[in-house]
């Protein structure tokens, strides 16, 4: 063989046996070694012991995961770790071995605990799929040398430095973005919580796109769940982004006023939400109703009446007419 192929030849060798280790190393972080992986993740960040944020994440996981086995029974071969780090950004990350960190400024932002099971629901959908692998590689292989990975101590510690800053493909984005409405239809919360975060983001962000490149843009992300929502109810119940109308059968239903510290974009979508919950489970046989000021259709509550709704009577005997 003439030199130059052999020497090219012992390169590619080489680089191969040192991905083989870096493959393998990345391996027992993401199975064996996770336990170790999550404490240097939260000495990287920084745990927050706020005994609030801690419940409200352990019911949000609690309830999360449950929803998830029942579609990906999967989860229950590796139960996901979690902790609320220092943060006070929004955001929340999933790296190798099912590790989640949500940031105590996720709290700040969001309007109720359904808002933060979207973004949880969409890393925990980076976790099941395994988007993390490939992305943490390639995330890994910018910072150094393939060499000086294959070093176990000095990769973990540069798995937990990089734990937040992982890109994924956008069509990765928009998988753990569909994923997170698929987990939300099988728990207890709010699906129209997927567009109303991101109508939340949008009203308090300083810019109309995404924080990161690689997302749908928040517009986009809300819009699309929109979608979602009313093909979830049997295209019974769609929404008028710009007037806040939520509409049943084309019809004018309701545009929610602002309350509780929301908009009434972000309140309709909520108002959505529940009326695809009541399509969807069928629901919507029964009569509507008023209970006090909670307007229900059959068995589902669909909006409480606030400061400049009309009444849950009048929202009542408007829904019978159109539903």
């Amino acid at each position: 063989m003439p030199t130059a192929n052999a020497g090219i030849l012992e390169t590619v060798i080489g680089a191969g046996v040192q991905y083989a280790a870096l493959n393998q190393q990345l391996n027992y972080y993401d199975n064996e070694g996770r336990e170790e992986l999550f404490q240097q993740i939260q000495q990287q960040y920084g745990v927050n012991d706020d005994p609030e944020l801690n419940a409200r994440l352990d019911s949000i996981m609690g309830s999360l995961s449950a929803a998830i086995a029942q579609v990906d029974p999967t989860i229950e071969e590796k139960p996901y770790n979690y902790f609320v780090n220092q943060d006070k950004s929004f955001n929340a990350f999933c790296t190798l071995g099912h590790n989640i960190s949500v940031n105590t400024g996720m709290f700040d932002m969001v309007a109720n605990d359904d808002e933060v099971a979207v973004v949880l629901g969409h890393e925990m959908g980076h976790g099941q799929k395994k988007h993390v692998q490939n992305g943490m590689k390639d995330a890994l292989l910018v910072q150094a040398g393939v060499a000086v990975l294959t070093n176990g101590s000095a990769l973990g510690s540069l798995v937990a430095n990089l734990a937040s800053q992982v890109h994924m493909p956008r069509a990765k984005e928009r998988e753990a973005d569909k994923l997170a409405f698929q987990y939300l239809t099988h728990s207890n919360y709010n699906p129209g919580a997927c567009a109303a975060i991101w109508q939340r983001v949008m009203e308090r962000s300083t810019s109309g796109g995404s924080f990161l490149s690689d997302h749908p843009d928040h517009k986009d992300r809300r819009d699309t769940y929109a979608k979602s929502l009313t093909e979830y109810s049997g295209d019974k119940v769609k929404i008028d982004a710009d007037k806040a109308m939520v509409k049943v059968n084309g019809k004018d239903f309701v545009a929610p006023a602002p309350a509780d510290d929301m908009s009434s974009q972000e309140r309709a979508y909520f108002v959505m939400g529940n009326l695809a919950t009541a399509y969807h489970n069928g629901h919507n046989a029964g009569e509507a109703w008023a209970d006090g000021n909670v307007l229900m259709l059959g068995h589902q509550p669909i909006m409480e009446s606030a400061d400049g709704d009309p009444s849950a009577s009048d929202l009542a005997a408007r829904l019978n007419e159109i539903k």
